[in-house]
């Protein structure tokens, strides 16, 4: 006999669960009592790993999906970890990112009628009427083991909904007497992957994979817009042959991973809206919103093709983008089958003209590069380091197999513009809109890619958000070296701008008052890598950035997470 604690952990192991990011409860008793009896005897089994903030934990696994493509389990106690974990939640549902929350549930006997009955004043308190709906917005699938015996097919039910595509969030609570329950092991069944596993996108019928081809072989000034068909190697590799085969400029617009190689001449930037004045053909290939329609003019003369996992955006309550074609397919397929449509019907012609649109977009590339060069020169002043000139040593320090986590928000667009990458799955972000997201994805990247150096930008804001202690006590204790850049320019640049769009002449613009500024003089973001045994520093002379940078990035090849806390001027 065992308990369903047992079979819990064989059902996470028979799924090939790695990880369980973890903050355990009171909950928790019989998980913590199976998991010292697998240890002395020796049993594989996913590996706990003690997180000290829920945010952490859930941002962990947000990583590690990234990289990896494969969800891991996060563990966390009733109805308060679940609280913490649900910006986490938010921001793999947005970005569609599968992840298995597990909660504990406090007993529902209150007087040892069961084993495992409520035996603690919280058991009381952090029992609300419906828990799950701290996390409902933000799932694909929820449910309450009732019972042990069905533990193993439970597990597999919902590790098949997280993974299928479009993949997200799955939730699982676990109520303390349900896993205190014993059962003999002829009682409980297996359930494998080969019947029962999830099920992946593929890709379209010729016939509309044909109506593709012909369209991008008929246009003149064809242009594509994605945000997370990067998520995936392969569909990179498809879009950067397409782009060069038919003469496709594409740009990225709130970009949650790189899609293609910033050095390709089809790399148009991130305003996909300024091109279409004179575009005649646009593509979506996985993306949620290509631009602000506020800011673009529509062009009813404009055809839109659309290649997503999700094109109808389900869980979107208003959307608003016209589409002549709409398919749901996996990008990579759907490009390779368009790539050998246009290899075999092109002619000459074709590629004459293709030629031609490509020398025009080298001779962009080229002023863009310009630009940025220009823009990096000016170093900035001292206490207001130019985050251009930041991010273009830091970019000349790294390597193009390093990944760069970018939660910079209103400095995105210098870690965008000057920290180079070319390679897939070397730049994430995340498609939410909870901020504090970086810390923990950079631990969860260096996870899944130990041989890369993993650096986190972010915005002071931001880093306040992202639980730091949290942060450096895993990066510490688990060996996860990272390196923390925070672009500190004392608040919420975000917050100042949005009342300036709305009020430019209002009176919080007269008197300078935003509620944004924070209290920047006495900070010291650097000690917090310090306090965990990790390597701290801050710039505030433009002459210094290429030594910090160079000793941050030594301390993390040693194996220490580093910090670096660098003034760009005040808000």
């Amino acid at each position: 006999m065992y308990s369903s604690a047992h079979y819990l952990l064989q059902g996470l192991t028979d799924l090939g669960i790695e990880y369980v990011f973890s903050n355990l409860g009171t909950d928790h008793a019989s998980v913590i009592e199976e998991l010292a009896r697998w240890r002395e005897q020796g049993r594989k089994h996913p590996r706990f790993m003690l997180c000290p903030h829920e945010n952490v934990a859930i941002h962990m696994a947000a990583g590690y999906a990234a990289m990896t493509g494969q969800g891991q389990a996060v563990m966390v106690h009733v109805d308060a970890g679940t609280a913490n974990a649900a910006m986490g939640m938010h921001n793999m549902f947005r970005s569609r990112l599968p992840v298995m929350l597990m909660a504990g549930r406090a007993p529902g006997t209150v007087r040892g009628e069961l084993p495992g009955s409520r035996d603690n004043y919280v058991h009381f308190v952090q029992d609300p009427f419906d828990m799950a709906s701290l996390v409902r917005p933000y799932v694909k699938w929820e449910y309450s083991l009732s019972t042990g015996i069905n533990a193993r097919e439970v597990v597999r039910r919902g590790h098949s909904v997280m993974q299928s595509d479009p993949p997200g969030p799955v939730y699982l609570t676990l109520p303390r007497e349900a896993l205190t329950q014993e059962w003999a092991e002829e009682q409980v069944q297996a359930f494998g992957q080969d019947r029962y596993g999830p099920v992946a996108a593929g890709g379209i019928d010729e016939a509309r994979a044909a109506q593709i081809a012909e369209a991008l072989m008929s246009a003149e000034r064809p242009m594509a817009v994605t945000a997370y068909l990067g998520r995936k190697a392969e569909a990179v590799e498809a879009l950067e042959e397409l782009a060069l085969l038919c003469g496709i400029r594409v740009f990225e617009f709130a970009p949650s991973y790189l899609g293609i190689s910033r050095d390709s001449p089809c790399f148009g930037g991130f305003d996909p809206g300024a091109a279409q004045a004179d575009a005649d053909l646009g593509l979506l290939l996985d993306v949620d919103v290509p631009w602000l329609p506020k800011y673009v003019a529509e062009r009813p003369d404009m055809r839109w093709l659309h290649v997503d996992v999700d094109p109808i955006k389900k869980d979107f309550p208003m959307w608003g983008f016209a589409t002549d074609m709409r398919v749901q397919a996996d990008c990579a397929t759907v490009l390779r089958q368009v790539i050998d449509i246009v290899r075999v019907r092109a002619d000459q012609d074709f590629h004459e003209r293709v030629r031609a649109r490509l020398d025009g977009y080298r001779a962009q590339a080229k002023a863009r590069a310009e630009g940025l060069s220009q823009a990096a020169g000016k170093r900035g002043t001292r206490g207001a380091i130019s985050p251009a000139y930041l991010c273009a040593q830091l970019s000349a320090a790294l390597s193009q197999d390093d990944v760069v986590i970018n939660e910079a928000i209103r400095n995105a667009p210098a870690v965008l513009g000057h920290i180079r990458r070319t390679r897939p799955l070397t730049l994430l972000g995340t498609a939410g809109g909870g901020l504090g997201y970086s810390g923990g994805m950079a631990l969860g990247v260096k996870l899944a890619r130990p041989e890369a150096r993993v650096v986190q930008m972010v915005g002071d804001g931001g880093f306040h958000f992202g639980t730091p202690t949290s942060v450096y006590d895993v990066a510490q204790r688990y060996r996860l070296p990272i390196l923390t850049v925070v672009l500190d320019n004392g608040g919420w640049q975000a917050v100042k701008e949005a009342v300036l769009r709305v009020h430019p002449d209002g009176t919080a613009a007269d008197t300078d008052e935003f509620h944004a500024r924070l209290h920047g003089e006495t900070r010291r973001f650097e000690l917090v890598a310090q306090a965990f045994g990790g390597h701290g520093e801050m710039v505030e002379d433009p002459e210094d950035v290429p030594a910090a940078i160079a000793r941050c990035l030594h301390a993390v090849d040693e194996g220490r997470a580093a910090v670096l806390h660098v003034r760009i001027g005040g808000i």
